[in-house]
């Protein structure tokens, strides 16, 4: 059976052929668990292409639901309140149009900045649409490590990286004990992340198929169209990817996404594991208990959890003490 996942604040969400859950862990050091049956689609949405594109929008609404059961445990004390489905809507409209703003409308525009002032872009509709998707991925590149930067994220990236290496150990058949979780790497093939970079890179293709005579809006519309389809084909290729993971060209093509995970994934420890492997057992049932890893103690987790608590309290005091003047120290 295959399982994907995602990282939550404070937790991974995983989800199966027929339910998904998400685990969380409080700042008290308590795991919270939520675990929803799927519903069943049509067979006409599970056709290649179309599938790609329900799973996309089932991963951004599952992602969603996922997000904010985690931000009501984490941030309990602070009266956080679930949000309501008009919410959630807004939340991810905002988030595509923020989206589509970023990676498909200011790359076109700087793209035709840059055709003014070289022919050869403005002439050729494969080379603007080259220099479109370098501008787009490089834009990509940008915003996550920017992303990166927030100390918040990396403890994200830490879950992200425990929701890997459980799913690499899941898919062994080797068992779920700790030590054999912590022998897999955090980059796993499947990853959103390489699905990004997919899309990206296939879009320079899709989008030189758009007649070069047409205006600039003409050209975005069209962009926002496509989107669906590009989705659709990137989809079947990441299955495909990681189908032949073994190829050597499989393994060549795949590695820019892989090595993209050095960004978004970083190395957990046990507690976080944990969390991740509780969500996957909440959605692969038939996994025997002997496999199991033993929990690791609550006392050990809080105080992991208090020390980097300490660690973040102590850096926000360096940050904003101020340096005295060589001159005054010698006074």
């Amino acid at each position: 059976m295959k399982v994907g996942g995602q990282a939550v604040i404070e937790g991974v969400m995983m989800k199966a052929k027929d339910f998904w859950s998400v685990a969380v862990r409080d700042t008290k050091g308590v795991i919270h668990v939520k675990k929803e049956k799927l519903k069943p689609l049509p067979k006409v949405l599970k056709l290649p292409l179309l599938r790609g594109v329900v799973s996309l929008y089932e991963a951004l609404v599952l992602g969603m639901k996922a997000l904010d059961y985690s931000a009501s445990k984490v941030y309990a004390e602070e009266g956080e309140k679930p949000l309501s489905g008009a919410a959630i809507g807004m939340t991810m409209a905002f988030s595509f149009v923020l989206g589509i703003g970023l990676f498909i409308l200011l790359p076109l525009y700087f793209t035709k900045l840059v055709g003014m002032f070289f022919s050869a872009v403005a002439r050729s509709s494969l080379m603007f649409n080259l220099v479109d998707g370098v501008i787009r991925v490089a834009f990509f590149l940008i915003y996550i490590s920017i992303v990166s930067l927030w100390k918040d994220m990396r403890r994200v990236f830490e879950y992200h990286g425990a929701e890997h290496k459980v799913i690499f150990a899941y898919e062994s058949g080797l068992g779920l004990g700790m030590d054999n979780i912590r022998r897999y790497g955090t980059h796993h093939p499947r990853c959103g992340t390489s699905f990004i970079f997919i899309v990206m890179i296939l879009s320079i293709f899709v989008f030189s198929l758009i007649p070069k005579p047409w205006d600039f809006f003409m050209k975005f519309g069209s962009r926002i169209v496509l989107i669906p389809l590009i989705a659709g084909i990137s989809y079947e290729i990441l299955k495909l990817s990681a189908k032949m993971s073994d190829n050597p060209v499989v393994k060549l093509l795949i590695q820019p996404g892989l090595m993209l995970q050095y960004i978004t994934t970083k190395e957990p420890d046990d507690s976080q594991v944990e969390v991740a492997l509780r969500a996957l057992m909440e959605v692969v049932p038939q996994v025997e208990a002997a496999q199991q890893m033993e929990p690791v103690p609550q006392t050990q987790v809080v105080a992991q959890m208090e020390a980097v608590r300490q660690v973040e309290a102590v850096s926000q005091v360096v940050s904003r003490m101020e340096v005295v003047p060589q001159g005054e120290i010698s006074k």
